[in-house]
């Protein structure tokens, strides 16, 4: 799933293209008529909201976009916002786009840039069309991803902002605020604490394993339990790997893309993550990556130099 500095790049990459371009078409062939599953009402997965989204949104311009955790937020002229969160296999692509009707689906136009026809970006799922003939396309081979329309003025009110932590890469961010979020939950292990966007927004499996890594913390520490020398160097080094992760363009070890269809590169720069059974890069270190199911979620870490606490 995109993480932190794969959203960001992409809000970055959407901010340059995006303001003043005025929305004159939307498509998707994700909407149903008959929607069973809760968390898609209220999404362009439901054809009712869907028709209303497309109705109100056409005719908008398009005035900038931000990042709020893993969601990107693009503001429109009449006080509505765009909400996509990309979730485990979503990105977005800009460029020109030709629909190909006998097959219901859009490919890139001759002529583009050769990223776009990567067969990553091939599973287009949502098109927004602009009044210079230009798209936004939304790229997801598992269709989880999420698309709904907000009002601007209430949107940090909504049900998928309201109950997010803090950004970690805000300066208001401090050391202390770090600690007091982690020990919220004492007794919960410190990766799953990581993770959990009502703590701390935007880190999931890739960061959290690199992080902890870099502070020698075993990912299955009891939060309350580590020293707060250990809790200081996890909050530099949390710091320290997720602008190195925006610097890279992101990770692309999976299916992310910026919107120029490209690869991120940081997933150049593993030290632990997806590095199982492979000997440990610290210096001096004789351990290897294992990996262990922690919450659920798979987590990569050194035998012998991560410390559990």
């Amino acid at each position: 799933m995109p993480e932190l500095p794969e959203v960001t790049t992409t809000t970055m990459g959407l901010q340059k293209v995006l303001p003043g371009l005025v929305i004159s078409d939307i498509w998707t062939d994700l909407a149903k008529k008959d929607q069973h599953y809760k968390q898609f009402i209220g999404t362009i997965k439901e054809l009712k909201f869907f028709t209303k989204f497309k109705k109100e949104l056409i005719g908008q311009k398009i005035i900038n976009v931000e990042r709020r955790a893993k969601n990107i937020l693009i503001h429109t002229s009449r006080g509505q916002t765009i909400l996509i969160h990309l979730k485990m296999t979503g990105h977005l692509l800009y460029g020109k786009y030709l629909f190909i009707k006998k097959d219901n689906k859009w490919n890139p136009v001759e002529g583009e840039r050769s990223s776009l026809f990567e067969p990553f970006n091939r599973f287009i799922h949502v098109v927004f069309t602009f009044s210079n003939k230009t798209h936004l396309a939304f790229c997801d081979s598992r269709k989880f991803g999420k698309v709904t329309m907000l009002k601007s003025n209430t949107i940090n009110q909504s049900s998928h902002l309201k109950d997010l932590g803090p950004e970690p890469l805000e300066k208001s961010f401090t050391l202390d605020k770090f600690v007091n979020q982690l020990l919220t939950k004492p007794k919960a292990k410190i990766k799953t604490v990581l993770m959990d966007q009502k703590i701390i927004a935007g880190i999931g499996n890739i960061y959290s394993d690199e992080m902890l890594w870099l502070s020698q913390i075993d990912p299955e520490s009891i939060v309350g339990h580590i020293p707060p020398k250990k809790l200081k160097l996890l909050f530099n080094e949390m710091k320290d790997i997720l602008k190195k992760g925006i610097d890279l363009g992101g990770d692309s070890m999976s299916d992310y893309r910026n919107i120029d269809g490209e690869k991120g590169h940081f997933q150049k720069n593993h030290n632990v993550y997806q590095r199982k059974n492979k000997p440990c890069s610290r210096k001096g270190c004789r351990g290897v990556i294992i990996r262990k199911v922690i919450g659920s979620r798979s987590s990569h870490y050194c035998n012998i130099c991560q410390k559990l606490f």
